[in-house]
């Protein structure tokens, strides 16, 4: 894997596949796509919380997107484009590891209502949502450590 050195700006075009910690953006749309499937898939109850992990998860993939085709076509050679990165994912950390918790924590209250009634199929779901939920949280945080080395290097 190549790798950004103090010298180089940030990568453009195909570099983006290969440049770490660049290369974490492909896994971000698949989880981050993930966590809002599963979220949308399920029964909304109660709104609040799950509305804030549905917004955390559609701001993310979408936030995610825009970032990706602007290194693919370049528009990220400015000076203060490192530090737009490092800070987009440390918001994106924040968000997602604070909807994280609460989903885990709604998920286990449903848990108890719906093992009585029989539904499994939907806390299943929510389960993968949680464990999904915290991948991307992972995800975001390593991309963010990372973005924020390299731009203490640039």
């Amino acid at each position: 894997m190549a790798s950004t050195t103090s010298g180089d700006v940030l990568p453009t075009g195909g570099r983006v596949f290969i440049t770490f910690p660049d290369l974490f953006f492909i896994p971000e749309f698949v989880i981050g796509g993930l966590v809002w499937i599963l979220v949308a898939s399920t029964r909304v109850m109660p709104d609040n919380p799950l509305g804030w992990v549905m917004f955390v998860s559609v701001f993310c993939f979408v936030g995610t997107t825009l970032w990706f085709f602007i290194f693919i076509c370049g528009g990220n050679q400015s000076s203060f484009w490192p530090a737009m990165d490092a800070g987009f994912h440390f918001l994106a950390v924040v968000f997602y590891l604070s909807a994280s918790v609460d989903l885990a924590y709604i998920t286990f209250l449903k848990g108890e209502v719906l093992s009585l009634i029989g539904d499994l199929k939907n806390y299943r779901l929510d389960i993968s949502a949680v464990v999904m939920s915290h991948v991307a949280t992972l995800l975001y945080f390593l991309h963010a450590i990372f973005s924020a080395i390299r731009w203490k290097r640039a």
